[in-house]
């Protein structure tokens, strides 16, 4: 950040089934002409994916005397189908990712190989089509590594004042209202390991222009969350908490638009339950702002980001990646 009122506060407070014998709800087959020994139905389908719908009943018997079909077939975590006796159960769905739903994120992805290791208190550049970055108040600053053909990046540090690194997209040059991005989601993966000194801020991080506004949206931290704002919104399925304030940042340094003089806002959404892994909408955290009656600028950055205050440690990002439906 280099900013923080969120942060001086944070400082000051961390010392602080299947049925398939029930002819219950069963399609029986229709009777068919008289012979030895009935044939049985086919067996139910087989669930899918944790599906909750039962499995399809089978078809009936086609003999006076002959077994009524069906079968039992069920996804994992799903309901199970109620067929007739004599089917052969259908086998059991295979279920999802148990994070983030298996849909945009591998929560078990590695770092991959071969990045490019930069140092510094200050640092910009672009590494497979996103921005990243670095910057410290301090003169040891910290390192950043990302990778020509992968959205992942690591970042290390040891001083004992603010630091900063992160990967995303950047729209200096070209800022419009978050709305015209469409739908803008953030993906990433973690793993992180030392210290983080006085404070931590583990997400999504950006700017806006005119008003200039500093953003955080907290996933994660190496310690607790604290202080939180009063205000909730659900977003992503989780409840998030809300505050804003007017800052002067830590270190001097902003990004706020050209002319601009004196404090900023900054905006701070923290997650009620901390994750390591996940989307984050962060259009929908936009919107849930606006609909407590604050002002936005137009968007400038959206940053996978780790900052911290001080101290010595490492954090992986597997996973790093921002993206827009609309240019």
């Amino acid at each position: 950040m280099r900013s923080k009122a969120f942060f001086s506060a944070l400082v000051a407070c961390l010392a602080l089934a299947g049925c398939g014998n029930s002819d219950s709800g069963a399609n029986r087959g229709s009777g068919g002409s008289t012979g030895p020994g009935g044939t049985t139905g086919s067996g139910g389908l087989t669930g899918s994916g944790g599906s909750t719908t039962g499995g399809t009943t089978g078809s009936g018997g086609s003999a006076s005397g002959g077994t009524t079909g069906g079968a039992s077939g069920h996804g994992s975590g799903g309901a199970a189908g109620r067929g007739g006796t004599g089917g052969t159960a259908g086998a059991t769905g295979t279920g999802g990712s148990p994070v983030d739903g298996g849909l945009t994120v591998d929560c078990t992805a590695t770092l991959p190989s071969g990045g490019t290791t930069y140092m510094g208190n200050n640092v910009n550049g672009m590494a497979d089509g996103l921005n990243y970055g670095i910057w410290s108040n301090s003169t040891n600053g910290g390192s950043i590594t990302v990778f020509p053909n992968a959205h992942a990046f690591s970042a290390s540090w040891n001083n004992s004042m603010d630091f900063l690194a992160h990967v995303g997209l950047d729209w200096f040059n070209a800022s419009k209202p978050y709305t015209a991005y469409g739908t803008i989601q953030a993906q990433f993966s973690e793993v992180k390991s030392g210290s983080p000194g006085s404070f931590s801020s583990i997400g999504i991080y950006g700017w806006m222009h005119s008003p200039c506004i500093e953003w955080y949206i907290n996933e994660d931290s190496y310690s607790s969350f604290v202080p939180k704002g009063s205000i909730t919104a659900m977003i992503d399925g989780e409840m998030y908490y809300l505050s804003t304030s007017q800052t002067n940042g830590t270190g001097g340094a902003n990004d706020c638009e050209s002319g601009h003089t004196g404090a900023w806002t900054n905006i701070t959404a923290t997650r009620a339950a901390h994750r390591t892994c996940g989307t984050v909408t962060v259009s929908d955290h936009f919107a849930s702002w606006e609909a407590q009656g604050w002002t936005l600028g137009t968007l400038v950055s959206v940053h996978i980001n780790v900052e911290v205050g001080g101290g010595m440690g490492t954090i992986d990002f597997p996973v790093a990646n921002v993206t827009t439906t609309s240019k």
